[in-house]
């Protein structure tokens, strides 16, 4: 099984199962999908109109992960519930933020 993160050069890109209009904005769980791709499940209250889901999970990502909001692009996935994001710079403290990250999925 994949994780739900890959290094990219400097960066890092990782994967997120985003559930909008959620009771409170949380990261924790993962996902498989068909092809066999990990995703990291994450949650927010935010409802998936104009961007303002995507902008709950960056503003989420930034604040738990301790790293710049203007760092943390979204790659794809605008208006599905799948994303990928790419945390620019991340790749410098892969250790930190992968064993973040692993605890996360870890959470159920």
């Amino acid at each position: 099984m994949k994780p739900v993160y890959a290094p990219a050069g400097d960066d890092l890109l990782l994967c997120v199962r985003l559930t909008p209009g959620s009771a409170k904005d949380d990261i924790g769980g993962g996902w498989t999908d068909a092809q066999g791709v990990r995703w990291l499940s994450a949650r927010v209250r935010a409802v998936p109109e104009k961007g303002k889901a995507n902008d709950a999970l960056t503003a989420l990502l930034s604040k738990r992960l301790d790293w710049p909001k203007g760092a943390i692009l979204l790659e794809s996935g605008d208006t599905n519930r799948l994303k990928r994001l790419r945390i620019i710079g991340g790749g410098g403290a892969l250790d930190r933020l992968t064993a973040l990250i692993e605890i996360w999925v870890d959470k159920t």
